[in-house]
């Protein structure tokens, strides 16, 4: 098996203060599997959350995480580029990497590409020429047309790629699935060598908009690794890079990185530091501020169904499925709504709700929506009156 940590030592600074302080017990191992059968996505395998938290470099990550039990196929389905608020950051993260990086005619590589959407725009952008990596791509006839300057490899990348030069290499949510994630980093800094102008640019989910913020579906099994700005700096920072700057993006739900080729050093600035205080109160308080949450959201689905409301979920991302797996009433929820049309007509790990697109909503009228994610609300209510649905909605 291989865990996050032995003996509960931090994987990314080795200290002994790494403790657990919450719980989650099986869950399902996978939120973004596609079930096309009810049964076998109720009957998935499951696994246990227990996040220990590092008070010396702000580290989070589940020490019962064994990497064994996943394999990132082409069933594997995260994309989150059906949406037009999703595409608009996605497309303005793209200009804004190729203004302040002067990428134009240069050569970039993309670790974990998903479907190649970013890639792509980087390469379409910037006259650039590219290569994702990702064992979960899969082939699209509209790839075809930009083959002589975007290659996709369907494998996971390593030092054994370390001959595709590149002037910039982007990595988006990737590094919350790598149990250690100090060895993805310094092996990146080897790839890279003595290139020292090439720049690189991480993206991961903001750990303080679940720790803080309370964004507590975001907490799934997948993720074993949870970044703050302060752990997301040393990991780079202690591994050979440089870093240049840091940023809450996509409504605070995101946390950036950009750095480029360094010397090591394992010192906090004064920020840092008070950062890391402030989180070390966030999860002292963590597990009852979740207990009260869940507890909270329990008592809204009963009152629901007391009054025999048609209910339905927007969002069959990691969000919603950790969302209905973790209430009791959940039951009573018989769909889920999502864009993505390679979801739509498989069924939710563990709980086994029905994933429909926005038109069958049109013919069930729900009385009552429950939005997953309250940055695509707008977007959500605009589609709904679209349609001449008139549900009441509720984002958690």
């Amino acid at each position: 098996m291989n865990n996050l940590s032995q003996h509960n030592i931090c994987p990314v600074c080795g200290s002994s203060h790494f403790e657990v302080f919450f719980e989650m017990l099986e869950m399902p191992i996978f939120c973004n599997v596609l079930w096309p059968e009810q049964k076998a996505a109720q009957n998935c395998d499951k696994g246990d959350i227990k996040l220990a938290f590092c008070s010396s470099c702000g580290f989070i990550g589940n020490v019962a995480f064994d990497s064994s039990l996943l394999d990132y196929t082409q069933a594997y389905e995260n994309s989150l580029d059906f949406s037009p608020k999703f595409q608009e950051y996605s497309l303005s993260l793209a200009k804004r990497l190729i203004e302040s990086h002067y990428l134009h005619k240069k050569d970039i590589v993309e670790i974990g590409c998903g479907k190649g959407y970013f890639l792509l725009s980087l390469c379409e952008l910037g006259n650039n020429r590219g290569v994702g990596f990702d064992p979960t791509y899969v082939p699209l006839s509209e790839h075809e047309k930009v083959k002589d300057k975007v290659t996709f490899v369907q494998d996971y990348y390593s030092e054994k790629y370390a001959y595709s030069d590149s002037n910039f290499v982007a990595c988006r949510h990737v590094l919350e699935h790598i149990p250690q994630p100090n060895t993805m980093v310094e092996s990146l800094r080897r790839a890279i060598g003595s290139r020292l102008q090439t720049t690189i640019f991480f993206e991961v989910p903001n750990a303080l908009d679940t720790f803080h913020n309370m964004a507590i579906w975001d907490i799934i099994y997948e993720h074993c690794c949870y970044f703050t700005s302060v752990c997301l700096s040393y990991v780079f920072t202690s591994n050979g890079f440089q870093v240049k700057q840091t940023s809450e993006e996509f409504g605070g739900q995101f946390l950036c990185l950009e750095a480029v080729p360094g010397v090591s050093t394992k010192e906090k600035t004064k920020q840092q530091s008070i950062d890391l205080q402030q989180l070390t109160q966030d999860i002292q308080k963590f597990s009852s501020r979740f207990a009260s949450k869940v507890e909270a959201w329990q008592s809204k689905l009963e009152y629901i169904t007391s009054k025999n409301q048609r209910t339905v979920v927007w969002g069959a991302g990691s969000k919603g499925v950790t969302f209905l797996n973790l209430l009791k009433n959940r039951n009573d929820i018989e769909f889920i709504v999502d864009l993505n049309p390679r979801k739509q007509g498989m069924y939710v790990a563990g709980t086994g709700q029905r994933i429909v697109p926005p038109s069958f909503l049109q013919e069930y009228q729900p009385e009552l929506i429950i939005l997953m994610n309250r940055v695509y609300e707008q977007e959500i209510r605009q589609m709904a009156a679209d349609m001449g649905i008139s549900a009441e909605f509720i984002c958690v």
